[in-house]
């Protein structure tokens, strides 16, 4: 079974910084993309931040230049460093993970983390 394990949400006053991590374990072939969600009460779900197998960087025009999203490959681990915070950016996080569970798989699965808060208020 995979599962994604978050952490590193919190209380930040605003300007400051937090780090997200989340680390993903299980059977998995291969990894497509890796990524971070967040939603607001009474909001849709909405994508941060990406990165694909290749490289590939995706921000949200609403965090660009602030956020930054990271991968270690040997801890299959994806982490979101926020800097700069924002009210705005008050919200449930959730880590996301499309990947192939094993060679025989015809299309991929997503998986997703449990959600962490993150508060920015003064």
């Amino acid at each position: 079974q995979v599962q994604l394990v978050e952490s590193g949400g919190g209380l930040v006053q605003p300007g400051g910084s937090l780090r997200l991590s989340c680390a993903v374990s299980g059977t998995i072939f291969s990894i497509n993309t890796m990524g971070w969600y967040r939603q607001a009460p009474g909001k849709q779900r909405d994508l941060v931040a990406q990165v694909t197998r290749g490289g590939t960087f995706y921000y949200a025009d609403s965090v660009k230049g602030r956020f930054t999203i990271s991968r270690d490959g040997a801890k299959n681990t994806v982490y979101l460093q926020m800097n700069m915070l924002k009210p705005e950016d008050t919200a449930v996080y959730y880590c996301n993970v499309v990947a192939y569970s094993s060679g025989y798989d015809v299309s991929p699965n997503s998986y997703w983390g449990q959600g962490t808060q993150v508060t920015v208020s003064s």
